[in-house]
């Protein structure tokens, strides 16, 4: 044992003594470089039979020597720094982490603490917490006073039974809004629609209307655009500058056809459905109905033409709390246009809820208004592709309109009066064929490709503005710069001006001299930007 361990002890001193070496070979080279008096004293032995040009020599090589080092220092320097602000930012990462994890906690126990206080007041007033309470407020057939008689409604409301076919049996009602508009469509009476107009005359009409009874100013184009966006597609997102009417021209057009818009003004903390469909709540048996939810429900009775406005919508992320319904107006079928509320039936539901889903009517639209600032959220592609930008960039001239009253349209008539102009209208051959020569130069060129559904959406969108009184090729136009050439902005667009220049002049030689105004201004703009 004693050879092992004057061995082992030989064996590491070895090991530490080369150590050493290193250490004291790097201070000796460390000293022998920055040995200034060493230096001074061979350029004294040698300077003095030095010439002029030797001597500009020597003072050029030390300021070189001289540099060299500064900059070796000060990558050190700054190495060392971005080292401490990588060492920095981990610990600050790490001290938020653990601190939103301290607030999840204290998220949860409060969350406990408000269910326990909320059980003790239920039980104070002799409701039972699982049963979900006959509220009071509640109207319709199942009301308090019927399930309440000398206090006991309240035990009668608690008890659920579920028959063979899985439906829930009881007198509570968890969809009270709904419930309203069962019961006002009992006694509703259709309107009679004045299905006599066209769309041409819907555009002049409307625009008459807001001008002479809102002092809303809106040019032909708009309305046009507004029109053919309704035949394209289910989502309309009007965007531009602040005070050129986004929120006023669904809200007007709203009172043209005698069916105010349901206003959802979005919030900054929107992140699900829930927000703007509304959620069950498990522990009060009730389902927290929002307006948006009420107006798609009631629109299933009716023939109106409705508009549910999204009033700020990209001051929180569209494609969030809009998510689950822009995957269901992707859907080809309609009839697979389904949200899906709650995950059993009861007696007392709603009675257009199939199997707790309700099925998404075709006479509904939505109508987003978008800014673009710093307070709110780009809009991606995902949501742009699903839907048709308007863009309002100018405020509305004031002109002379003749008195015109409101009218009542009925959906029916505007969805033939569509079909119609998809018929009478189609965007002829040539056009069809310079768009598929077109998106074949932006594929190659600049590689972004239309897409199936912008030309599909397109097909839809161009007929409609024609039989609105405008031409093919600014229609075309329009979808074009609004939904192509958009696509553009995600690009390294400093690299591609050139390809931009040659863009404008492909559209004026394939479309026309004084045609694709939109496109090419938009390109202009683009090659401006960046």
């Amino acid at each position: 044992m004693d050879g092992f361990l004057k061995w082992f002890f030989v064996f590491i001193s070895e090991i530490l003594k080369g150590f050493r070496f290193i250490f004291d070979g790097l201070w000796s080279g460390l000293k022998h470089i920055f040995n200034i008096k060493n230096y001074i004293t061979i350029f004294k032995e040698h300077s003095p039979g030095f010439k002029t040009v030797e001597w500009i020599l020597a003072i050029l090589s030390i300021v070189i020597v001289i540099a060299v080092f500064v900059i070796i220092a000060m990558i050190i320097i700054l190495a060392l720094r971005k080292y401490i602000r990588f060492r920095h930012s981990i610990v600050s990462n790490e001290d938020i982490i653990e601190e939103l994890g301290s607030l999840q906690r204290q998220v949860i126990k409060l969350t406990r603490e408000k269910d326990e206080i909320m059980a003790m007041k239920v039980a104070q007033i002799g409701l039972s917490p699982s049963g979900g309470g006959a509220l009071p407020s509640l109207t319709g057939p199942y009301s308090a006073a019927e399930g309440n008689a000398e206090g006991a409604g309240a035990a009668d409301g608690a008890e659920m039974q579920t028959s063979n076919d899985g439906i829930i049996h009881t007198n509570d009602i968890r969809f009270s809004k709904l419930i309203e508009v069962d019961n006002f469509y009992k006694t509703y009476q259709q309107p009679e629609y004045d299905n006599s107009i066209d769309l041409k005359g819907l555009c002049e009409a409307y625009r008459n209307f807001a001008c002479s009874r809102m002092k809303l100013y809106y040019d032909i184009k708009t309305v046009r655009l507004f029109i053919a966006g309704m035949a394209s597609t289910k989502l309309i997102i009007l965007q531009g500058i602040s005070g050129t009417g986004k929120t006023s021209l669904p809200y007007s057009f709203g009172k043209f056809m005698f069916k105010d818009t349901t206003i959802a003004s979005v919030q900054p903390s929107w992140r699900d459905r829930t927000e703007l469909f509304g959620y069950f709540n498990e522990f009060t048996k009730n389902f927290n109905e929002t307006e948006v939810l009420k107006r798609i429900y009631s629109s299933s009775y009716n023939d109106d033409i409705n508009f549910i406005l999204l009033d700020e919508m990209n001051i929180a992320r569209v494609e969030y709390y809009f998510a689950e319904m822009l995957s269901i107006l992707e859907m080809p079928n309609a009839d697979e246009w389904k949200l899906d509320l709650v995950p059993n039936v009861w007696s007392t539901d709603p009675v257009n809820l199939d199997k707790g889903m309700l099925k998404i009517p075709q006479n509904i639209w939505y109508i987003g208004t978008a800014n673009n600032d710093d307070s709110t959220f780009a809009i991606s592609d995902k949501v742009y592709d699903r839907a048709q930008p308007i863009n309002l960039d100018s405020k509305g001239v004031a002109f002379d309109a003749p008195d015109t009253p409101p009218m009542n349209l009925s959906f029916s008539h505007l969805n033939e009066l569509f079909n119609d102009a998809f018929k009478m209208n189609p965007i002829s051959q040539e056009t069809l064929r310079k768009i598929q020569l077109l998106d074949l130069w932006v594929i190659e060129k600049l590689r972004v490709a239309f897409g199936n559904r912008i030309i599909k959406q397109m097909n839809l969108f161009v007929p409609v503005y024609v039989a609105c009184g405008g031409e093919e090729l600014d229609g075309v136009d329009y979808v074009l710069a609004t939904k192509i050439f958009r696509k553009f902005e995600s690009l390294n667009l400093a690299m591609l001006r050139d390809e931009l220049k040659e863009l404008c002049t492909y559209l004026q030689k394939s479309f026309g001299k004084n045609s694709m105004k939109e496109s090419i201004a938009y390109l202009e703009r683009l090659q401006k930007l960046y």
